[in-house]
């Protein structure tokens, strides 16, 4: 597993502080591989995190919420606000909570099944909404992670991108455990490659790349990230 001593510095003690500190080294990865700092997002992972700190982290700028499970969405939204940031859900959704998916969040990054793409574009044109939803894909191949074989990433991307109500614009991937952030590198780069296959394959755009979270993130915008999902570096170890 990835050190935690990287992912959290002990000396910063307050949430502004390791907020200021996260950013800043997002900024100096992008500009090591000549990119710019404001094309990557920062998704602070809320998951376990009392409604209370949520807030205060808002309060502080940050603008994107990530949340693993509908059922703890559901109260942290109610607590903190619909509108208060843009939430994003980055964990495996359940078909049958895709209805309430669709109310609770801005963005879906784990879109991994053609059955779930269908209910959501259902679920969404009846909503006149139109819902950016990324394919996950499991570049690691790790039988207990969730997401697509780089294979049948255009099986299901072709199909997909053609149901009305869902904007596909992106790949996302939970990258395998590492004890160094360097080791992590392969699977961003993998991840890289087949989103420009499969734009020059099926002609579609795919700006979007969610990848990398605390231990690694920054390997990860090195590699094209423009979704960071970071939780423990934020907020510190999860209970």
């Amino acid at each position: 597993m990835t050190n935690l001593a990287r992912s959290v510095n002990p000396a910063l003690s307050t949430l502004r502080d390791r907020l200021h500190e996260v950013r800043a080294r997002m900024s100096r990865a992008a500009e090591r591989s000549g990119r710019d700092p404001a094309a990557v997002a920062l998704v602070g992972v809320v998951k376990t995190v009392p409604s209370a700190v949520v807030r205060e982290a808002v309060a502080l700028g940050l603008m994107d919420l990530g949340e693993n499970r509908v059922q703890e969405a559901q109260v942290k939204v109610g607590e903190v606000g619909r509108r208060a940031a843009r939430w994003h859900m980055v964990g495996h959704l359940q078909r049958n909570k895709a209805g309430r998916a669709l109310e609770l969040f801005d963005r879906i990054h784990s879109l991994d099944r053609m059955e779930l793409a269908e209910s959501l574009s259902r679920m969404a044109v009846a909503a006149a909404r139109r819902l950016p939803v990324m394919l996950e894909v499991n570049v690691s191949g790790e039988a207990s992670k969730h997401g697509l074989a780089p294979d049948d990433l255009l099986r299901l991307l072709e199909p997909a991108a053609a149901l009305p109500g869902l904007e596909v614009d992106g790949l996302m991937t939970v990258g395998a455990p590492v004890d160094e952030p360097e080791r992590a590198r392969s699977g961003f780069d993998l991840l890289r490659r087949l989103r420009d296959r499969a734009q020059d394959a099926l002609g579609l755009r795919l700006p979007h790349l969610s990848m990398g979270m605390s231990g690694d993130f920054e390997v990860a915008i090195e590699e094209g990230s423009t979704m960071v999902r970071v939780g423990t570096a934020l907020f510190g170890p999860r209970a």
